[in-house]
């Protein structure tokens, strides 16, 4: 399908070709003496024009494979355009074997030996001309892309922020707590009182430290034996559960209920029977916190989302350069947790966070002048180029300004895109109109 698309637009493109020559020849007072004339011309037309834009696509689409969101950087530019004219070139060589050998009969030999530069001209600069339009199209339209792609980038990390607050306690967790605690109420008064009053730690422990980015080591593994004992409870002889007594260093940081986490997510995804126990340890290994159980999975589960695990890993990427890593095998699965050091930073605090931005728009900034000023230096180079062509070749129209004008819009444009300047919407229009219709979505929400 994508490939009957090309074609489609290549014979449309033809087509405009066409009819602007034509347009030229009847100025300059050339006429066609018959129908079949001017069919054959037009078949010979959409002939140049099917082979020099699928070739010139098919290397425009390598070079957005090969160089993906980075195709218009100046480095990619100069290496689009100084391919895309060798391209050009051989596909041109290639027609008039066709045209001339094959459909017109004379020899390869004899075809080479008369063959001129003059030949390439005007095959050469119209399909610059088309090669340019359809770069500056693909430009705004990769621009286009940035900012799609921005803005969720920015709904992506809202997301992240809420999902960390949302993911501090699954609520199962909550109604099954509740229900252990009903049944432990008729059978057992006093145990139901220990229930109570663990839970209510839980959860005190949950609401003291959701908005802390660090807490003590020793803390988070008195929650975590905490809330094994509720889960103890609730499975009764069915868990099995080791963690250190002492720690060399009870003041080191970890992330808060980053344990709770990676407990729950044990039990949610193995089976936990009397006759299936399953096996839980916290250790302390090579500076991480590790937590290894028994692999024993559900039959019947709905697909894991990971949001747990996500969770942590986008957690502990805010604030250190160690990875939390994951080892799984067919018996054992296993989490190792950095611990970090008292002394430990935040990586990305406000400060830094508004430096990096300033930065990377910079950056963005310095990469966009590079690329129009490249861009212009090469127009400016092609001017007299064209005019030259356009005297040499000894036509009576001055077609070199059709290629000269088409550029040269293109050249505004991307000044305007650079430079941040919309004449017919206003400066920032885009930015308003995004925020605009975001607001709108909200209040539509709401």
């Amino acid at each position: 399908m994508r490939i009957e698309k090309e074609l489609a637009k290549a014979f449309l493109v033809g087509i405009v070709v066409f009819i602007v020559l034509s347009v030229i020849q009847y100025i300059n007072g050339v006429t066609i003496n018959s129908f079949k004339h001017l069919f054959v011309l037009f078949l010979y037309n959409q002939l140049y024009a099917v082979i020099l834009y699928m070739a010139n696509a098919y290397y425009f689409g390598y070079l957005l494979k090969k160089f993906p969101n980075k195709v218009f950087k100046p480095k990619n530019l100069l290496k689009g355009i100084l391919g895309g004219i060798i391209i050009t070139l051989v596909a041109i060589f290639i027609i008039r074997i066709i045209t001339q050998v094959i459909i017109g009969g004379d020899s390869f030999f004899d075809f080479v030996a008369s063959e001129k530069v003059g030949y390439y001209y005007i095959s050469f600069i119209i399909s610059v001309v088309v090669t340019i339009v359809f770069y500056t199209y693909f430009y705004y339209k990769n621009k286009q892309q940035s900012i799609v792609k921005a803005q969720k980038l920015i709904a992506g990390t809202a997301s992240a922020k809420f999902d960390a607050l949302k993911n501090q306690l699954d609520p199962h967790f909550l109604f099954n707590s509740l229900n252990v605690l009903t049944s432990l109420i008729e059978e057992n008064p006093q145990a139901a009182t220990r229930f109570t009053t663990s839970l209510s730690k839980v959860y005190r422990y949950v609401l003291e430290q959701k908005n802390k980015e660090l807490v003590t080591l020793q803390e988070e593994l008195n929650f975590a034996k905490l809330y094994m004992s509720l889960l103890e409870v609730r499975f009764e002889d069915s868990i099995v559960f080791t963690a250190p007594e002492t720690l060399e260093n009870p003041e080191a940081k970890v992330v808060p209920l980053s344990l709770q986490l990676v407990l729950e997510n044990a039990v949610k995804h193995n089976r936990v029977t009397p006759s299936k126990k399953l096996y839980v340890e916290i250790a302390i290994r090579n500076g991480n916190l590790v937590v290894i159980n028994n692999s024993q999975p559900k039959q019947i589960i709905k697909k894991s989302t990971g949001i747990g695990l996500k969770n942590i890993r986008d957690r502990y990427a805010l604030l250190t350069d160690q990875p939390v890593v994951v080892n799984k095998t067919a018996k054992e699965f296993s989490i190792e947790i950095p611990i970090l050091e008292e002394s430990t930073k935040i990586m990305n605090t406000s400060q830094t966070y508004i430096s990096e931005k300033k930065y990377k728009r910079a950056k963005e900034r310095v990469e966009k002048l590079k690329g129009f000023y490249l861009h212009l230096a090469i127009y400016l180079l092609f001017v007299p180029v064209f005019i030259y062509l356009n005297h040499i070749s000894r036509a009576g129209f001055p077609w070199a300004i059709f290629p000269i004008a088409g550029w040269g819009m293109g050249v505004v444009g991307h000044a305007a895109e650079t430079f941040n300047y919309n004449p017919f919407f206003g400066k920032d229009w885009e930015q308003r109109k995004i925020q605009e219709l975001m607001e709108k979505e909200d209040a539509n929400s709401d």
